[in-house]
């Protein structure tokens, strides 16, 4: 549509300006413009989102790690992106039309099991971040937490995955400050999770709208 056109070009041209201006390297411009690019995708639901996901954990676990925030490169190479390619799998097997998944509504089973593994992963990273001195230690476990419960409703074809990673978004922009305080070449960072957190946003609000017109075809 129109407005995604909109959001997608806005969200680039804020996100290329900014790396511009803050002179920082080509990797974290590819990195967050693929990140950007993939959002939009999953927001209409095309598993194409997914893939490209994969290929956005890869970038930012390495940019991370320049920043010692080891536990956003062990959250996303080794959890975000395992779990986006369980995703493309579950999306392609439940398709709705050629570019668009089925969406599912979430069991209260699946709930509990995704509140314990919650608390399992969360504990498990937060000993395992502590172990590498990770910089601001609570909020990148937080960050975690938020990523997994993201990841799983994403897998499960939920509307709900949107707020997951809308919340996610706020940690980072959070971390990213903090980051932004001892070197502001990272600001661009900021401004580029903001730009994530409108998708997010809008991923969710057009999910809804998927949903509701699935249910009134099916």
């Amino acid at each position: 549509t129109k407005f995604e056109w909109g959001l997608w070009i806005g969200s680039v041209l804020v996100i290329s300006l900014s790396f511009l201006v803050g002179k920082t390297s080509i990797l974290n411009i590819v990195s967050s413009l693929i990140g950007v690019t993939a959002l939009i995708f999953i927001s209409k639901g095309n598993v194409l989102g997914q893939i490209l996901l994969v290929i956005f954990s890869v970038f930012y676990g390495v940019i991370s790690v320049a920043f010692k925030y080891y536990g956003e490169m062990i959250t996303y190479m080794f959890m975000t992106a395992p779990i986006a390619i369980l995703s493309v799998i579950s999306w392609i097997k439940n398709p709705y039309q050629e570019n668009e998944v089925q969406i599912s509504k979430v069991t209260f089973k699946q709930i509990m099991v995704m509140i314990g593994l919650s608390i399992i992963v969360t504990g498990i990273f937060y000993f395992v971040l502590a172990y590498f001195n990770t910089e601001n230690l609570i909020i990148s476990t937080i960050s975690i937490t938020t990523s997994f419960i993201a990841g799983y409703l994403t897998y499960l074809r939920s509307p709900y995955y949107a707020l997951g990673y809308a919340s996610n978004d706020i940690v980072l922009i959070i971390l990213w400050i903090l980051a932004t305080i001892n070197d502001f070449s990272y600001f661009p960072m900021v401004l580029c999770f903001v730009m994530f957190l409108f998708n997010d946003l809008y991923g969710f609000y057009n999910w809804q709208k998927m949903e509701k017109k699935q249910k009134i075809n099916s």
